[in-house]
Order: structure tokens, then sequence, then C-alpha cells
């Protein structure tokens, strides 16, 4: 490929430009039946390159490379942080999520200036670090930390970068556009491979130096003047900094409508222009709403919960905010779980039983689907009634109860096949099987094809506590 031909999409990237570049050996080290197989997962984007290891051995090095090559998305990955909780910025290789499922969530930084008193800092960092939420079986959290110069003083802001370093394993971005005082935060957290927010027109080159010293992605910034952005970003590349990160600019207001097009053009000039110089991920920064003349906290909070769910919508890589507030920051974590789950597959768990209580040989047997949302509700429904039973999950693609019955992925057989592989005739004495109300009509194949009894239970499980009142145990018929 040469340098001037535009990268391939990977729409038009086929396993068999996978496969011809593979070792051909059939090794099954990747967990694939064949190469093909691995070809074809890794243009799904269910696998990488790295999967295959003999590639990466010294004979295979053109092809590896060359691989490397033709799967890199059209943005950038950038890593920011070490460890298990580093953050991965970037690498899309589409610009609609229709097209291909979108990789590495938004990450969403809250921030922490260096004006607060050691109480305050230290009590912020915590709740930063034990915000959690659990959606339908994930545990959505915060990803990392935005230490603010407020008070343009070095020693202060080492002083509060050295005390959240010590406190917290979430990645650090480092917002000042001093060089001196980004030096000084840097000099003791250098192995951390912090965020440097950021190198502009008038300081790039000493920030590109602390870059390339301590080896730290960078940010540029050049607020809505994207000709400006892709010339600083040349600029550096041509410098040698090639971890880089853009800021197109975040306004609340009165160019609201302004930042979201920015951004837009910026992905439209990677996609559809080919446009490399800005093929890097975005940094929005909706904590710019605080700087808004409302007297009001609460519509403040509103601003920057509106723009920050735009942005992840928007091409959005990384995002800074300030709130903490649950009902500001638990919208965005939900709509970048939607936004960021695969739109090929459903969401779904892991098929078998469950136990809730200590169900004895006389408990009742439930039977629900795979598909995330209605298994966790079905769970939170069971448990808030107390109810000692067995649950029984049953593969349907990850499909919903009246999915799964319309397109024949919950049948009476799948149902049979259920019971019998999950042993279910072991844990109790009787023969009744409670099937979801919307899979009524299956009720009588059911009893064919298990020689189970069937009980149609409520169309909605939370009122599983009531029917269990009324028809548990149930009448000999």
């Amino acid at each position: 490929m040469s340098e001037r031909e535009p990268k391939k999409n990977i729409k038009e990237i086929s396993p068999i430009d996978v496969y011809k570049l593979l070792p051909k050996t059939n090794c099954r080290e990747c967990g694939e039946a064949n190469c093909m197989a691995f070809a074809t997962r890794v243009v799904n984007g269910e696998l990488n390159v790295d999967n295959c290891p003999p590639v990466a051995k010294e004979e295979y090095r053109t092809s590896y490379e060359k691989l490397l090559r033709l799967m890199a998305p059209p943005v950038k990955t950038v890593t920011v942080g070490t460890g298990d909780r580093a953050i991965k910025i970037g690498g899309k290789y589409v610009l609609y999520r229709h097209e291909f499922t979108y990789h590495n969530p938004t990450p969403i930084a809250l921030d922490v200036s260096d004006d607060l008193s050691d109480a305050e800092r230290d009590e912020r960092v915590r709740a930063i670090g034990n915000f959690t939420y659990n959606y339908i079986g994930r545990e959505l959290r915060l990803d990392a930390i935005a230490i603010r110069s407020t008070q343009h003083d070095p020693a202060t802001f080492a002083s509060a970068v050295n005390a959240v370093a010590a406190q917290t394993d979430l990645p650090l971005i480092l917002c000042t556009y001093d060089a001196a005082i980004m030096a000084a935060g840097l000099a003791h957290i250098k192995d951390l491979c912090p965020l440097l927010y950021a190198a502009t027109k008038d300081n790039w080159k000493d920030m590109a130096e602390l870059a390339l010293r301590y080896r730290c992605p960078l940010v540029v910034s050049a607020p809505y003047d994207i000709s400006a952005l892709r010339s600083l970003t040349k600029t550096l590349n041509e410098y040698g900094v090639t971890d880089i990160v853009l800021d197109p600019g975040t306004s609340v207001e009165p160019n609201l409508a302004g930042t979201i097009h920015n951004f837009s053009q910026i992905r439209r000039a990677v996609f559809q222009q080919h446009d490399e110089l800005l093929g890097y991920p975005l940094v929005g920064t909706p904590i710019t709403a605080w700087l808004s003349p409302e007297l009001s906290r609460e519509l403040i909070q509103w601003k920057e919960a509106c723009i920050t769910s735009m942005l992840i919508s928007r091409y959005a890589d990384l995002l800074i905010l300030h709130s903490m507030e649950g009902w500001v920051l638990l919208p965005q974590l939900i709509w970048r779980f939607n936004t960021y789950t695969d739109p090929r597959k459903p969401v779904s768990v892991d098929t078998g039983i469950r136990t809730f209580g200590t169900p004895d040989k006389n408990a009742p047997v439930l039977i629900t689907t795979n598909y995330a949302l209605t298994y966790f509700t079905v769970e939170s429904d069971i448990k808030s009634a107390n109810i000692d039973c067995y649950l029984i999950v049953v593969d349907t693609g990850g499909n919903s109860v009246e999915s799964a019955v319309a397109g024949r992925y919950l049948t009476a057989d799948s149902m049979a096949m259920a019971l019998k592989d999950n042993h279910v005739p072991d844990l109790v004495d009787h023969r009744w099987l409670i099937i979801p109300g919307l899979a009524a009509r299956l009720s009588g194949e059911t009893e064919e094809a298990s020689g189970w009894r069937v009980l149609v239970g409520p169309k909605d499980s939370s009122g599983l506590a009531g029917f269990l009142k009324t028809y548990w145990p149930p009448k000999e018929r």
C-alpha cells in the first residue's frame, strides 16, 4: 500500500485479505478451527491480529506488519495510564455505529483541582474511585481523573498530582497550558503514562518535549479552528509526537451547535476524505458548562449532562466532567454502554440454572431467556419477593421472550432440552414448570415435549410473587 493510497475501510476488508497474510498452518492456537475462521473473526472485530501467536514470529514479520497496517483503524488508538485500569481511546473503524460495532467506549474523567483542601481532594478522589452502578449485570464505573492547575503554581500542582496518584490507580490527565507546571506534575508520575492537556500554538514545542521525554500522549488544542488543529498535528508529527488526542473545543453556550458540528466534521474528514492528520481520538470538555453565567447549579449541571450525552453520540473518545451527582453521571454511563454494545449481537447472559434462596424439593421451577435485560429484571423481581426457586436460563440468542417465541428461538423442544441438560428432575420431586406469560402458546407443546406439566406465569415478572401465592403449590388436574 503506497503512502498516498487511502486506507481501506473496514467494510472493504474481506476475510481473504487477512487470510492471505496469515501463516495458514491451521494450528488452532488462536482457538479457531482454522486460519480462515480466524480471519473472519478478525474482520468482524471479534479477534485481533495478536490473537494468532505464530504470526508474530520472526519468519512472518513482514506479513505481521502488513496485517497491522491493514487492520489499523482510521482513528488511531491511544493508551492512557498503565496496568489493569489503563484506558484505550479512539480506535474507531467506521463513522456510524450501524456499519460496524464501535470499539473503546468513551472514558469519562472527573476533575480534581489543586485549590482543594487535602480533605476535600481526598474525599473527591475516593468518591470518583468508588462510583459504581450495576446495569443488567455490568459494573459501570468512572474511568479517569483530570487534575487541573488552578493555582498556576508548580509546587502546588505537583503536590496535588502526587497526592492523587498515591490514592488511586485510575489513569490521570494533567491539565495546564504551562509547560513548567506540567513538568512539575510529571516529575514523580512519569511511569504512569498520564495524558498531557494541552499543547497549543503558543506552547507546542515545550509540551512536545515533555511528551517525548516521558513517552506520554499529548492533547492538541485549537478551539473552534479545525484548520489550526490540523496544522498543529502535522507539526507535532514531524517533531516526533505520534500519540495525539485532538481537542476541537467544547462550548455549551453560545455555540453548542458549533461544537457538535466541529466534532462531526473532523470525523467525516477522516472517514469520507481519508484525512490522516485528523485521524486521532477526540476529547470533549463538558466541564466548560461551569463557565456559564447561570446562577443555578442545577441548570449548569443539566447543561453539562446534555452536552455529555451529545458528545458520546457525536464522536467524543474522552470526556472531562465536573458534576458528581448520580442524576448527571448515570444516564451518561448507561447511554455509553448501550452505544458501545455490538449492534449485531444482543446483550446476553450465560445459560444454565440459577438458584435463588434455599429451594427444597418442592420449590418452583421457572424458565426465562438469556437476553440480559429480561434475565436481570426477572432476577431482581425474584430477589425482591424473596422467592426460593430454580430459574432455568435458555439460550435464545440474546432475544427477549416475545421475540424468542416469534423467532422460534424459544421452543417447546429447547425448554425440554434445558430441563434435561440442567438435571432439573434431580433437583425437585414434582414435575411442574412455570413458563413466561408471553410464551403461553407454547404450553401444550412443552408438556408433550418434556413430559412436565406447565403453568403459564405472569407476562411481567413483577407479578411472580402474587402468582406463586395463588397457584403454588399447584393443584393436580
